[in-house]
């Protein structure tokens, strides 16, 4: 693929990802603002005022006030510009929020998703060089436990056992409260807290990983070059690594690159088991409030991680698979 091929191919997709950002922002907007309950209500219930005078002053400070053409008019042209409004709940802007907020979540998201592929894929991969045999039967009943296991309580269990028992881990938050950390202190305490809630994230997806690679490993297996390559005597290992494993990536990738931007909202009661400072947590507090600008913001920046992880998925499966083209 040359660089006129990838840079049509990017042109293209980024055209086709700025039409499907817009129009989630649109369908966004109106099914937040066909949601029951007043903004204006909860910011009144806040300060302590509820009259009628106040609650007209609320609505025309917030363009409450405005049709609702008018309000989706001007968030999309605040859209466009970065601006994303304005927290009544926090008194700070939208952005702000966000961009204070995000590393958390994809610190959390990516260790999670890094954990889930890595181990999913080897005990996939076992499973299927050993199918049949114990340790076959071993992955599969923990891939299907871990995945008809509820997150929730699987966050809570790692929480008795690894904090309130063995004392080992910190249960909550993303860092020591009260103590100033910096260098190679921070990083380790940062870590001690990010283990059980990636932890937690990843083994869900870690049992799809496994039962994924199983099947498709063992389905590749079957197929004719690769019984050639045994026939031509070609090493076991290198037939595994090379003729199957590869092939069997494929439908692999495809589901990271989906699950990746999923990751993101499932994010959302993991943040809230273990009180971990992200966009998730913030969208949950933020739609308690009505703070409708917080969620259209959070809506909007986990659309585009989503479309990103798309596209690098298509570029990923060009490398992976030759025969895969990125010019249509």
């Amino acid at each position: 693929m040359g660089p006129a091929a990838l840079a049509g191919f990017l042109g293209r997709r980024l055209v086709k990802a700025a039409v499907v950002v817009i129009a989630i922002v649109i369908l966004n907007f109106l099914l937040i603002h066909a949601a029951p309950g007043d903004p204006a209500s909860v910011i009144a219930g806040q300060s302590g005022a509820a009259d009628a005078r106040f609650m007209e002053q609320l609505r025309a400070q917030f363009g409450l006030d405005k049709p609702l053409y008018v309000q989706l008019w001007i968030y999309l042209r605040g859209v466009l510009t970065l601006d994303f409004g304005y927290s009544h709940r926090m008194s700070v802007p939208v952005a702000q929020l966000i961009a204070d907020r995000l590393p958390a979540t994809v610190l959390l998201t990516g260790a999670a998703f890094v954990f889930a592929v890595a181990a999913g894929v080897t005990l996939g991969a076992l499973a299927a060089r050993r199918v049949g045999s114990w340790a076959d039967s071993v992955i599969t009943v923990i891939a299907l436990t871990f995945y008809a296991t509820p997150l929730f309580w699987v966050g809570l269990m790692l929480v008795l056992f690894f904090s309130v028992w063995l004392e080992w881990l910190p249960a909550f938050g993303a860092g020591t409260v009260g103590v100033t950390l910096s260098g190679l202190a921070y990083i380790v305490d940062a870590a001690r807290h990010l283990v059980l809630p990636a932890l937690t994230l990843g083994l869900f997806y870690l049992a799809v990983y496994a039962r994924l690679t199983r099947a498709t490993m063992l389905e590749v297996a079957d197929q004719d070059f690769v019984k050639t390559a045994r026939a031509k005597g070609v090493p076991e290992g290198r037939i595994l690594r090379i003729h199957i494993l590869r092939n069997a990536m494929l439908p692999v990738i495809t589901f990271a690159g989906i699950q990746a931007g999923q990751l993101i909202g499932g994010s959302i009661l993991v943040e809230t088991v273990f009180a971990w400072p992200g966009i998730g947590r913030l969208a949950f507090e933020a739609l308690l409030a009505r703070d409708y600008p917080v969620l259209l913001g959070v809506f909007l920046c986990t659309s585009v991680m989503v479309v990103l992880f798309n596209l690098i998925t298509d570029l990923l499966y060009a490398a992976v698979d030759p025969r895969v083209e990125v010019t249509g």
